[in-house]
């Protein structure tokens, strides 16, 4: 993915995502970030309320992603200091 294909897709994700409710906001930010960071996309398995179980595709996780969050984390108390907030999709 280029720096270009990064730039557009975050943008992209910010016309598309803006919700009410702070939880929403950070799930925005979220991906955003996983976007920047060059996370592929996988497919993921979830349940739905009535048992029934279906597949959708979501950014998984980049070694430049998780070395941000972890840096994020990072703070005067250790590696834990902060809590990276993943938030919940809209």
């Amino acid at each position: 993915m280029t720096d270009r294909d990064r730039i557009t897709t975050t943008l992209d994700l910010v016309r598309e995502g803006i919700t009410d409710g702070d939880h929403h906001k950070m799930w925005l930010i979220d991906q955003m970030v996983r976007a920047l960071t060059g996370c592929p996309m996988v497919e993921r398995t979830a349940t739905d309320y009535r048992g029934d179980t279906y597949t959708y595709e979501a950014r998984g996780e980049s070694e430049e992603y998780l070395r941000f969050v972890a840096e994020f984390e990072d703070g005067e108390d250790g590696p834990h200091t902060y809590e990276w907030d993943e938030g919940i999709a809209p």
